[in-house]
């Protein structure tokens, strides 16, 4: 199973002015960029039904050339709700009573179906007296089409391209475009890491498609291709050391000992240990 709000939080919270000049430059244009704080996550339980939710970015903010606050709040909804734009609504307001400041609410809509718009307002009438209209600034990804931002310099642009609509027999093409695009960027290694692992996080490509997107990289500059082939020889790296933590796992699970365990799988001690706290705090 994906979780899908870490991922998201961890891309944005890292690219953060970075999501804002590609998809809200009115609000980039009038922050101070060296303002930005991240604030602790908030837990808000809702008392109809009993659930406990996280919100998923909450950024405190200066006005450029002011003293003066506001906050930009991001949420990521990896799948259709009917009562979403209420929810959103119920952040709303709990933020502004806790922080008393100016909240610029936002949501990324990351599902793949269905493609409709989605609601962006939630509204109070009674007859025709308009109580409440409260509206938040949306971007649906999968009303995006991916070729718009195929020469975006932009890190967020890299990853989100593998979120947006994409038909199928594009697939392998997306994901070569994506990475093609991250060579350019020149970013550092960890940064790198981040979006290239985001990318294969959501555009897991079967076989045949494995074959086109080998052939799309060929065809594209030496510098290019390097660039992209380490980031796929790291994926490689990543899944076989996925696969051999999850035989530690099992045989962890089964009662074998860290010692036969690291003479078994090749992990170090200390990554079969780290495992077993894992599992303990699973049970």
């Amino acid at each position: 199973m994906i979780d899908h709000d870490r991922v998201f939080k961890e891309l944005l919270s890292t690219f953060f002015v970075e999501f804002l000049d590609l998809f809200l430059p009115q609000v980039a244009s009038q922050i101070d960029r060296d303002s930005i704080q991240f604030l602790p996550q908030e837990v808000f339980t809702d008392v109809t039904s009993g659930e406990k939710k996280e919100i998923d970015l909450l950024a405190q903010v200066r006005y450029q050339g002011q003293e003066t606050c506001f906050l930009i709040h991001i949420e990521n909804q990896s799948y259709t709700e009917k009562t979403f734009a209420k929810r959103m609504f119920k952040y709303f307001a709990r933020l502004h009573e806790k922080y008393d400041l100016p909240i610029y609410p936002v949501v990324i809509f990351s599902f793949d179906e269905p493609k409709r718009r989605e609601p962006q307002n939630y509204r109070v009438t009674f007859g025709d007296f308009n109580v409440l209209e409260f509206q938040f600034a949306a971007i649906q990804l999968n009303r995006l089409s991916w070729r718009d931002f195929l020469t975006q310099p932009n890190p967020v642009a890299a990853a989100l391209m593998s979120k947006m609509n994409i038909p199928k027999l594009e697939r392998p093409q997306v994901k070569a475009e994506c990475l093609r695009l991250l060579a350019t960027l020149r970013l550092d290694p960890a940064r790198m890491q981040l979006i290239s692992g985001f990318v294969d996080t959501y555009l897991r490509l079967d076989d045949t498609e494995k074959q086109v997107f080998e052939s799309a990289i060929s065809t594209m500059g030496l510098d290019e291709q390097e660039e992209i082939m380490e980031i796929v020889t790291s994926w490689e790296q990543e899944g076989a050391q996925k696969a051999l933590e999850r035989v530690a796992l099992n045989l962890l699970r089964e009662g074998m000992t860290n010692e036969a365990i690291v003479r078994v799988t090749g992990l170090t001690l200390e990554q079969v240990q780290q495992l077993q706290a894992q599992l303990q705090q699973e049970n």
